[in-house]
């Protein structure tokens, strides 16, 4: 009987760069150049997701449905305990809209004039549904933003934000790591 999750084997087949335990993957999500993916432990990732290019995603990860990581060449890094809530979209690279290029996959590279740059999603953020992220930008351990965010520039560590763009609101409570702690010090008396 097939679940709604692959299983183990069934992931190690589809020939990730590296799978962790306890991974739940969709069997309705999309997954492209999955050698270039590397998977930690405790990872979920919902229907109709799509995985694309060069992406490490660490311990304790969730990607909600209708979510998009496009890691393209320069990548994408999610680390431990960040999260992206349902119709978040995370770009590597993006067409430039002024005019200085055509746009599109189905054009020749000397054509076009893309930005491209590497995302760096740190520990313990969390971004709300339908929030977008562009090349480059370095998101602060800790910060949280709510739905709708355009995250077009790095953010304060442990920050709330919102908006459009998104700009800081508050602090955000650190208090939260005294709950990791105690979660790994039980998974390693498991």
């Amino acid at each position: 009987m097939k679940t709604s999750f692959y299983t183990r084997e069934e992931l190690m087949e589809i020939g990730f760069q590296s799978v962790g335990e306890d991974v739940l993957l969709s069997r309705k999500a999309s997954v492209y150049s999955a050698e270039r993916i590397k998977l930690g432990n405790h990872v979920r990732i919902d229907d109709f997701c799509i995985l694309s290019g060069t992406i490490e995603l660490g311990d304790h990860i969730h990607i909600a449905a209708y979510s998009a990581l496009y890691g393209g060449t320069d990548g994408i890094v999610m680390e431990d305990f960040s999260g992206l809530s349902s119709r978040v979209c995370v770009y590597s690279a993006s067409d430039d809209y002024t005019g200085w290029g055509l746009t599109g996959p189905t054009i020749p590279d000397e054509y076009r004039n893309v930005e491209s740059a590497p995302v760096h999603i740190g520990r313990h953020v969390i971004v709300g549904s339908m929030s977008i992220i562009l090349p480059g930008v370095h998101v602060g351990e800790g910060s949280s933003f709510g739905s709708f965010s355009f995250v077009n520039r790095d953010t304060e560590p442990w920050s709330v934000n919102a908006g459009i763009p998104a700009k800081k609101i508050r602090e955000r409570s650190r208090h939260l790591l005294e709950f990791e702690k105690q979660l790994l010090e039980d998974e390693r008396n498991a």
